[in-house]
Formats: structure tokens, sequence, C-alpha cells
């Protein structure tokens, strides 16, 4: 596979799996804990759920800000990782102590703890057949 291919390929598969975390993200922030469906929930735990459905936003976005020059954006790139890893390790936490989330929790933790460091792993491989110095 060529750089040029290898780099597009990257390139889509970033912005697909952006999708996860900018239409999740929208949909906390718009929704708020209702849009989980179930009972009671007070007005400060929504507000929180939705400042951090905010936060995923963001992180969607900074990944997808990354696509145009990805072999360059290494540095980002492995922030964002960083901050999704520890989010799925709080997760991961959350289910030894509480026990087996939805389904849906799950999928997220696969990719908290799985895709994006993947994902991260392929966008060092990119920089460095790009001759991008990795910082």
């Amino acid at each position: 596979m060529t750089f040029e291919t290898e780099r597009r390929a990257l390139q889509r598969v970033v912005a697909v799996a952006g999708l996860v975390p900018v239409l999740g993200g929208l949909y906390g922030v718009l929704f708020g804990q209702a849009g989980l469906g179930g009972g009671a929930f007070d007005i400060s735990s929504d507000s929180h759920f939705r400042y951090l459905s905010g936060l995923l936003l963001g992180i969607g976005l900074l990944f997808w800000s990354t696509i145009p020059a990805i072999e360059t954006k290494t540095s980002l790139f492995r922030f964002l990782t960083m901050v999704v890893v520890l989010g799925g390790l709080a997760r991961l936490l959350g289910l030894w102590l509480t026990g087996l989330p939805s389904l849906v929790m799950l999928a997220a933790l696969g990719m908290e703890l799985v895709v994006t460091p993947l994902l991260y792993l392929w966008q060092i491989r990119v920089a460095n057949r790009a001759g991008t110095p990795i910082l």
C-alpha cells in the first residue's frame, strides 16, 4: 500500500470513527439524561451530563480537525487518545464497581480502550512513513 493510499484510508476511518463522539456528544448536549431513557434525575446531574457531553463533542471535533494533515498531528492525536483512554478506564472502573452497563456503553468502552489506541498507532505509522518527526 502506498503512503498516500494509507494516509487517505486513515483519514476516512478517523472521519467515520469521529461520528461516534460528535453525534453522541451532540445528542447528550441537546437531550441530557432524558435522552438515555429511564427514570427521574436531578437538575444538577443533568447539567453535569450535558457538560460531559459537550466535552465529548469537542473531542470528536478535535479528532476531525486532524484529518486534513493527519500525518503532522501526532501530538494532538496523542493527547486526544490519552483523554479518551482515561475516560475509558474510568468507565471500566465503574463497570467493576457497579456492574454491567447497557450494550451501548459497552460499545463505547470498546471505542475508548481498543479502537482509539489502534487509530493512534496507525496515525504514528502514517506519520513515520511521511517522515514527520514524532514529538
